[in-house]
């Protein structure tokens, strides 16, 4: 397919969509803001992208509207914070560390350069591009990449760093979605260009972007040196397969990355679409970059390009495709050799260094499917060294730290209900109800324990019984809530949890569904088990640490461990297991305190509605409780715990005995 039957294709998309769009503008005239378009579940999904990585602060929800669902007006506000034209300075800066990974494809043939275009890096060696600049392999080879074409802060050229590609280690391209993903030769230094400018994660999880948002653009327009894009921006539309969005590009932007303001990649820039009538241009295309992943993850690749291409990185795996192993983890499908161990381990988690002394072993909590084990576990690395410096006491080598890694196991179990429960109008507590009926049960229960022992009253709990609703409507009959007795059964406690802490209700929510489901499904625990002792040191002595879900699967890992493990000191951060709707439905059925534990410290904060049940040491005996003084509205984040002095000293005392 060449570049006009690609214009003609783009047109006809375009053409095909104008009721879509003429629609869209009605209702975002009729709503008085860009952001009121898009689907519950992709404004949903939205508001938990920008949560989960802190780009919005989390918020109390407001009070129930009196059919018992929440405001939609809050997830449009969060939305709206985080797309204000009044960015954190630091805007900039991950906007240059963006741009870096952005190079300037020279096209060569027959020894001449006959024209440019741009690509960018997402692993160290594997750069993304248009098919209508580099269409095959003899077009890939001979052409070269040129990294820091671009003027400096006084304006005087940069030097160039070139580099040449490789298609013989991985060249895979499609002309319906126009993209080429190719390897890159080492440079004149011997390093990777990675290693030297950096790369973008291309990300398969939604949620990175809704109609209204604005777009960045990084790119080579006219083989011109770097340029960007970040002035009257914004998503117009969002195809099946494409984005369509507003922006200024021209000739030699094709192969740039799109960018929402966070500086993610969402699509990969391929052209304008051109006026049918000869009048410019009306809109510009990219290809949505989950599309691009899903059909990279279904390329049939012979066994050593399948182990280049799983460099893009666990988050890039498609959600349907995890957890199964397959291309993009670098294991082999059915019938087929298997992939390296070590590519398998990376998506289990990270070992630490084996040598003499004490392991210490990160166990995380929910939410981790799609992340990368290396980041989690240099986030948790800095926040622990950060608490040791307060003590004056040297960091841990993040080298020396083993982080099993079980949230693609947990993300698999889960995935179906969350897209289902995404397209469906739900309260926040019924939205993340686990599918189970048993695990629905062991929900609810946690729910009220928490909420009871947070001060719920008495009256309260009678009427939530009855099913009666809160507010305006509270002395109508229970059928006045739209979804009746379910609202008020599992949504009133979850408010008056949310209200107390200042923890987010989808937080809580999503903690205690992924827990219950853990509790109740035995494949899923025992799937979750397996998985983290595929990544843990066969022996010695364990210095454990856990937050959330985590600390209930640690329990149960104890039960587990090989007989020459020992564990001389257990911390547990932001910990559910005081409820006694947890500890009951351990392994051992109860709280009864391991005995391979040495010293166990649990750090909790007051305003951290998981750690509701705490401190522990009321319910397991031998317990050193930490009291954690978390901002409000980082209350249950991990970073929060291990930067406190006291629980850092304890494990810096523990692993360096």
């Amino acid at each position: 397919m060449d570049l006009r039957q690609q214009q003609q294709r783009m047109v006809e998309r375009y053409q095909e969509t104008t009721a879509q769009r003429e629609d869209i503008r009605r209702r975002q005239a009729e709503a008085g803001t860009l952001f009121a378009v898009d689907s519950e579940a992709q404004l949903r999904a939205r508001t938990e992208r920008l949560l989960s990585q802190g780009e919005v602060e989390p918020e109390p929800p407001v009070p129930l509207s009196p059919d018992g669902s929440p405001a939609r007006r809050t997830v449009l506000e969060r939305i709206l914070g985080a797309a204000s034209e009044l960015q954190s300075v630091n805007f900039l800066d991950r906007g240059v560390r963006a741009a870096r990974a952005v190079a300037r494809v020279s096209i060569v043939e027959g020894g001449r350069r006959v024209g440019f275009g741009t690509g960018f890096l997402v692993a160290e060696r594997l750069l993304l591009t248009n098919n209508h600049v580099l269409p095959d392999v003899a077009a890939a080879t001979g052409s070269f990449v040129e990294f820091n074409l671009e003027p400096d802060v006084d304006g005087l050229p940069e030097p160039v760093d070139s580099y040449d590609l490789d298609p013989r280690a991985l060249f895979v391209t499609d002309a319906d979605l126009d993209y080429t993903l190719v390897a890159v030769a080492v440079g004149s230094h011997g390093k990777r260009p990675g290693e030297v400018h950096g790369s973008l994660k291309l990300i398969a999880q939604q949620g990175k972007i809704v109609i209204g948002e604005p777009v960045n653009i990084v790119g080579h327009p006219d083989g011109r040196p770097k340029e960007i894009a970040v002035r009257d921006n914004a998503l117009l539309n969002q195809l099946p397969q494409f984005l369509h969005y507003h922006t200024d590009t021209r000739p030699g932007n094709s192969g740039s990355p799109v960018f929402n303001d966070q500086w993610e990649v969402v699509a990969l820039h391929h052209a304008g679409v051109p006026d049918p009538d000869g009048e410019g241009w009306i809109a510009n295309e990219g290809a949505r970059v989950s599309v691009v992943l899903r059909h990279l993850a279904q390329a049939e690749l012979p066994p050593e390009q399948r182990l280049v291409l799983s460099e893009l990185g666990p988050q890039a795996v498609p959600v349907e495709s995890a957890p199964v192993a397959g291309v993009l983890d670098g294991t082999a499908p059915a019938g087929t050799e298997a992939g390296p161990a070590a590519a398998v381990f990376e998506r289990r988690g990270l070992p630490g260094r084996t040598g003499a002394g004490r392991r210490v072993v990160f166990l995380h909590g929910r939410g981790q499917q799609g992340r990368d084990p290396a980041a989690l576990r240099s986030a948790w690395c800095r926040a622990l060294a950060d608490g040791l410096a307060a003590s004056g006491l040297d960091p841990l080598e993040s080298a020396d730290v083993w982080m099993p890694f079980y949230g693609d196991t947990l993300g698999g179990a889960l995935s179906a209900r969350e897209r289902f429960a995404l397209e469906t109008e739900l309260t926040t507590a019924e939205r993340y109800e686990p599918a189970d009926p048993g695990a629905q049960a062991v929900y609810a229960e946690l729910l009220d324990t928490a909420a009871v022992a947070s001060g719920m009253p008495e009256g309260e709990r009678a009427r939530v019984a009855e099913g009666v609703p809160a507010g305006p409507d509270a002395d109508r009959a229970p059928e006045s809530a739209l979804f009746g007795k379910a609202v008020s059964a599992l949504q009133r406690p979850l408010s008056w949890l949310a209200d107390r802490s200042g923890l987010d209700d989808i937080v809580i929510a999503t903690v205690f569904r992924d827990v219950a489901t853990y509790l109740d499904n035995s494949a899923v625990r025992d799937a979750v088990l397996d998985t983290v002792l595929d990544g843990m040191p066969d022996d010695g002595e364990i210095v454990l640490v856990s937050h959330s879900l985590g600390t209930v699967v640690a329990l149960d890992l104890l039960t587990r461990l090989p007989g020459g493990a020992a564990v001389p000191l257990l911390v547990t951060a932001g910990s559910p297991l005081g409820l006694d709707a947890v500890y009951k439905r351990l392994l051992v059925r109860g709280a009864v305190r391991p005995e391979r534990v040495g010293a166990w410290v649990n750090a909790w904060a007051a305003a951290d509605a998981v750690a509701i049940g705490c401190p522990l040491d009321d319910t397991w005996r031998g317990v050193r409780d930490v009291l954690c003084p978390n901002r409000k509205d980082r209350a249950h984040d991990i970073t929060q715990y291990l930067a406190h002095t006291a629980v850092a000293t304890e494990i810096a005392r523990a692993a360096r005995p």
